[in-house]
């Protein structure tokens, strides 16, 4: 096959997906799914969770350290690679995976929530959004055309539409107003990545978004405008912002419930243990958040038996105590509590690499039980008893 037959076919495969996402089970009492991504650096089981690497790097965790605890598919962001180092020099390196030396599959987002997130300091029109760099003050353009220009440059295996992110709360105008312009964008995108293959010499996969605020009609139309695409996936963006939980679980059980069986669907930025464990049972496949490495850097671990506030001063004795005595990670086969504690209190950059190795560890981990569960045919009760013993320590916590 020639240059221009390869471009042409992975052309196809942004939006087709071919043989992108593989069903392998289907649980008979809820919606939990068991499935397989292949990209060009490699498969990816489902339900999975993504480590946030917002500039091509994990906080505090090397590549070898994330393929040891356990992660196969990072992120990072348009935004702020776009600004920093550039997508041209990046372009130039051959990729993200190679600038990076992260060997397994990425996905970057396309900016959208970073540019909505900057409300004093930007310009949104059905153009495109400008505004300024919350790094020097400059002024910048992103259009659904460059921002899928960049996206090509980064060379990430997974793309993602530029969307318009709804604000929480919005009146019924407001989400409807909003989702336009994504739909709109969207289209703009799908229309310019036809014309422009990938630059690096593998499919990238791209995925819209669905929003449309807390209004389940709108949510209803942006799945049903996205369907209408044929995409290879379909991510749920807006939730997680505020919100009650309960609310967050209705509109993703809208969403899954009208995309197709034999296509992924990725709930961006979700969450807690337990909201991932319910979003599974409500058939999603894919999770990012910067809650496990976030968390660490601030004192607090994940585990199987609730949080453990790592900082308090209860541990300061506790030697030759694991953080975490019901896991295998390297922090807790290899440190004290106590150890931890004191490298906190002292300032000490181990501290926050040991505790982010811990609950990446504990969400990968999280999340290959889940499968197992699934294929077993007991993800419910195990999850079920699961949220309910977090959620009975949660509340003994705070009495």
């Amino acid at each position: 096959m020639n240059n221009s037959e390869t471009q042409k076919t992975m052309a196809r495969e942004t939006f087709s997906g071919n043989s992108f996402f593989t069903l392998l089970h289907k649980s008979a009492n809820s919606e939990a799914r068991r499935g397989r991504l292949q990209c060009s650096h490699g498969s990816i089981e489902t339900p999975v969770f993504m480590p946030v690497g917002t500039l091509g790097s994990v906080k505090a965790v090397n590549p070898h350290q994330l393929v040891d605890l356990g992660a196969q598919i990072i992120l990072g962001n348009t935004y702020h690679l776009y600004l920093r180092p550039g997508a041209d020099k990046i372009a130039a390196a051959g990729g993200l995976q190679k600038f990076t030396s992260w060997k397994r599959p990425m996905l970057t987002d396309s900016g959208g929530f970073q540019v909505w997130s900057l409300k004093d300091i930007r310009t949104i029109s059905e153009a495109g959004v400008k505004f300024k760099s919350h790094l020097d003050g400059s002024s910048h353009f992103f259009s659904p055309e460059s921002v899928m220009e960049i996206q090509r440059k980064l060379g990430a295996d997974i793309i993602m539409a530029f969307d318009e992110c709804t604000n929480y709360p919005s009146t019924f105008l407001e989400a409807e107003k909003s989702l336009r312009l994504t739909q709109g964008w969207t289209e703009r995108a799908v229309q310019w990545l036809a014309k422009n293959p990938p630059i690096h010499q593998y499919p990238q996969f791209f995925f819209g978004i669905a929003q449309g605020g807390m209004h389940p009609e709108l949510r209803q139309r942006a799945i049903e405008h996205l369907v209408g695409l044929d995409l290879p996936g379909y991510a749920i963006g807006g939730l997680s912002v505020g919100e009650p939980a309960e609310e967050m679980y209705s509109m993703a059980k809208l969403c899954t419930s009208g995309l197709p069986q034999d296509k992924p669907r990725y709930v961006m930025g979700v969450g807690t243990p337990t909201n991932l464990l319910e979003m599974i049972g409500l058939g999603v496949d894919m999770f990012d958040c910067v809650m496990p490495t976030r968390n660490a850097r601030n004192g607090m671990l994940f585990s199987w038996s609730g949080p453990i506030h790592y900082k308090s001063a209860r541990y300061a004795d506790s030697h030759g105590v694991a953080p975490d005595s019901d896991c295998d990670c390297y922090t807790c086969q290899n440190f004290s509590i106590a150890y931890l504690r004191h490298l906190f209190k002292s300032g000490e950059i181990l501290a926050l690499t040991l505790a982010s190795l811990h609950n990446l560890h504990f969400y990968c981990a999280l999340m290959t039980e889940a499968r197992k569960q699934i294929e077993a045919g007991n993800f419910e009760s195990w999850s079920r008893a699961l949220i309910e013993k977090w959620n009975l320590i949660s509340k003994e916590t705070q009495e």
